[in-house]
C-alpha cells in the first residue's frame, strides 16, 4: 500500500524505518514506512504498512492488501467484489499429496 504523506500526517501515523523503492521510470529512492495502518472497506479490515509518498494525492492499494481482504477487482463495473460474500478466502497451493 502507498499513501500521501498528507494523509500519513493527518491520521497521525507511526513511521519505522525508511525503505527502498523503485519507480516504473526506473528511478530509485528511499521512503519512509507507516505502520499499523489499519484498512476497512465493506465489513471487511485489517493492519497493513505504507510506503509514504510525499507527491501523491491519493493512496495506492495493491494485490496483497486485495487477496489479504478476500477482494477481487471487477474491471467491468469498476469496483471491489468480495471472493466470497460470506469470508475471507485465501488461495493456497496444493502440496501434491
Amino acid at each position: 500500500m502507498i499513501l500521501p504523506q498528507s494523509v500519513v500526517e493527518r491520521l497521525g501515523l507511526t513511521l519505522s524505518d525508511q525503505v527502498a523503492v523503485r519507480y516504473a521510470d526506473g528511478r530509485r529512492g528511499e521512503r519512509p514506512m507507516a505502520t499499523g495502518v489499519e484498512l476497512a472497506y465493506a465489513g471487511r479490515r485489517s493492519v497493513f504498512n505504507a510506503v509514504v509518498e510525499p507527491d501523491r494525492d491519493s493512496a495506492l492499494i495493491g494485490a496483497i492488501v486485495l487477496e489479504d481482504l478476500g477482494f477481487v477487482v471487477d474491471g467491468t463495473g469498476q469496483k471491489l467484489v468480495p471472493r466470497d460474500p460470506e469470508r475471507i478466502v485465501s488461495e493456497i497451493e496444493s502440496s501434491g499429496c
